[in-house]
């Protein structure tokens, strides 16, 4: 199956998306502008993520009082992963609903949604006030913010790199993991104040609570701000659409029927990435407070590290993708990362002190963002458009569901159960094996036009 789409007439730049004459340039929304609104969404799930990843074992004693600190921690961030098993749900309801409605109403929804979810953890009495109902909140909470985010990401990504050009997508598409890197910084500054300026007793009792309530003011803003920004699906917004520019009525099935091999393929690559990024971006810092017995307030630097060379580092990946190939930078990249976490875990096991974590964080980091870049970027690029939000949404769900959403629980059940703290990198190694595999088997979506 070609994973290519057909060529565009020549002259098309990133300003011509879909139905040109239905979209005057000079209503075109500024690009800088618009890629901000559209990762504004994908943002606010990682600050929750940093949040919740941070306070995960103050999470485990208030609602999970189970026997046992590691016991605690492993229900914490297996509520973490629950909120993962409803994003292939929500990937094919709400793909569906942005290939036939349009992007924008799609991710207007999956705001609400997330602020629904940051309001119910931000208000949830805690087991000691209202026993069994306590978890059960933050597992509903976990729940619908899933599957907002199962949505979120097909039709966010595919809007932005619809604003793209043949020779700027990889860049475009950087910006997710820029957005997310920038909000797991916000996240992290704000849970280092916190765990300095509160004592323990204040941080316990209502500290951990203040991000939530601030993510969830986050959402009706981002509502606001999306608001002007511009429909790619030909003929959503002014109802002028030709019957073969018309949104399919049933992408899913026709997805499945006609793009199998794709998503095959796409969910194993996107294993490796996925997992590496959420073990490096947000596991390390629980790892440093749990198994290095770092303090919070150091550990959670790590985190931080971790976003900010994301952040630096992403869009040169893009970029880097754009001029040798999405295959080549993904390679390479990965196959860097698994030569070096295991001896990066046998470091900072050996010299637990936190100039030696946040300096193997950072190396990590940079592998990280060369292959996660590549790898989101090439998924909607397999699609054709009326299919693009339910295709990317699926496959990506479905790759970051298990081996993304529960990555800290693998990890830590690994060290558990192998009575080793090298556990994770093994963990690691294993995801990013099996990812290459269908990696020879794929095509290259650089510089190929995407309609």
């Amino acid at each position: 199956m070609d994973y290519s789409a057909t060529p565009q007439p020549a002259g098309t730049d990133a300003l011509n998306l879909g139905d040109v004459s239905a979209m005057p340039p000079a209503k075109r929304t500024s690009h800088a502008k618009a890629i901000a609104a559209i990762t504004l969404g994908n943002g606010l799930e990682f600050f929750d993520f940093t949040i919740y990843s941070f306070f995960a074992t103050i999470i485990g004693k208030l609602y999970f009082p189970v026997e046992g600190q590691l016991a605690q921690l492993m229900l914490a961030v297996g509520t973490f992963g629950v909120g993962f098993i409803m994003r292939p749900v929500g990937g094919i309801v709400l793909g569906a609903y942005a290939d036939r409605a349009g992007r924008k109403a799609a991710m207007s929804l999956t705001l609400w949604l997330m602020t629904l979810g940051s309001a119910i953890i931000a208000f949830a009495p805690t087991y000691a006030a209202i026993g069994i109902a306590a978890p059960l909140l933050v597992i509903l909470a976990r729940l619908i913010q899933g599957f907002a985010l199962g949505g979120e990401i097909g039709a966010s990504t595919s809007l932005l790199l619809e604003y793209g050009s043949d020779k700027t997508r990889g860049f475009y598409g950087s910006w997710q993991f820029v957005s997310q890197g920038l909000n797991t910084v916000c996240g992290s500054l704000l849970g280092v104040a916190l765990a300095a300026a509160l004592s323990t007793a204040a941080l316990e009792s209502w500290g951990w609570r203040v991000p939530f309530v601030i993510g969830m003011a986050m959402g009706p803003i981002g509502i606001y701000i999306r608001r002007h920004l511009d429909e790619t699906l030909p003929g959503v917004e002014d109802g002028t659409v030709s019957a073969a520019q018309a949104p399919d009525a049933q992408p899913v099935r026709k997805l499945f029927r006609e793009h199998s091999r794709v998503i095959t393929t796409g969910v194993l690559t996107t294993i490796g990435g996925t997992a590496a990024n959420y073990i490096v971006l947000f596991y390390l810092s629980t790892y440093a407070i749990r198994i290095l017995h770092f303090p919070m307030s150091s550990a959670l630097w790590a985190a931080w590290t971790a976003a900010i060379v994301t952040v630096i580092c992403s869009p040169f990946a893009g970029s880097l993708s754009d001029r040798v190939g999405r295959k080549r930078v993904l390679w390479i990249s990965r196959v860097m990362l698994i030569v070096a976490v295991y001896p990066a875990f046998m470091i900072i096991n050996a010299l637990p002190t936190v100039p030696v974590l946040l300096s193997v964080v950072a190396v990590l980091a940079v592998f990280v963002a060369f292959t996660a870049v590549p790898n989101i970027v090439m998924l909607p690029e397999m699609f054709p458009r009326e299919i693009r939000a339910t295709g990317m949404s699926i496959v990506y769900c479905l790759g970051v569901s298990i081996f993304g959403g529960f990555a800290q629980f693998f990890a830590t059940w690994l060290i558990q159960v192998s009575g080793s703290n090298l556990a994770p990198a093994w963990y690691l190694i294993g995801c990013g094996v099996v990812s290459l595999l269908p990696l020879p088997f794929m095509r290259e979506t650089a510089g190929r036009a995407i309609d």
